[in-house]
């Protein structure tokens, strides 16, 4: 037996490492197929991290665009409240001066009335000497049963809007 061991030996050394061999193989293989997904798997992360940057700067623009709008929103927002403050400025004054022009009509309508219910009062107390003077005279009274009071004139609507504006016209423009 002794001149066989160290064949034996030396066989079993080389199967020992053809055995290790074998394995560090498979192992490298094994490694190798790893290497090989993980780097699929970058490859799929590095896509998708390019598309997410993509989308990204995608909605960097929108956002800077929809700041822009509701910038511009906001600058006409203040320009209409701006022009309602204006026109509501300009209807006070309109109706001011509107309601200043209807004074002065009243007024105006006022003192005609007075005028003419003194002209009325004046036209009686002609009519009264007129008669005290035909009746010293003895003459027959000429308005006997023909006369007859005029009645008040009150005027109408129609009759205001032809006034004729002068200061303080109204524009529509």
């Amino acid at each position: 037996m002794a001149p066989s061991s160290p064949r034996t030996r030396a066989a079993a050394a080389l199967r020992m490492k053809q055995i290790a061999l074998d394995n560090q193989s498979r192992t490298i293989r094994r490694l190798r197929a790893q290497l090989a997904t993980e780097r699929r798997g970058l490859a799929t992360m590095k896509k998708e991290l390019e598309d997410t940057q993509v989308a990204l700067g995608a909605s960097h623009k929108v956002i800077a665009g929809l700041t822009e709008i509701g910038f511009s929103m906001s600058k006409k927002i203040e320009k209409m409240k701006v022009k309602k403050q204006q026109a509501k400025a300009s209807h006070v004054e309109c109706h001011q001066k509107f309601q200043a022009r209807i004074q002065e009509v009243e007024d105006s309508m006022q003192a005609q009335h007075l005028i003419i219910e003194a002209l009325v009062e004046e036209k009686d107390s002609l009519l009264q000497t007129i008669q005290g003077l035909q009746e010293a005279n003895d003459a027959p009274s000429p308005f006997d049963d023909e006369w007859e009071e005029e009645p008040e004139e009150h005027p109408d609507e129609e009759e205001i809007e032809d006034i004729p504006l002068g200061e303080g016209e109204i524009d529509d423009e």
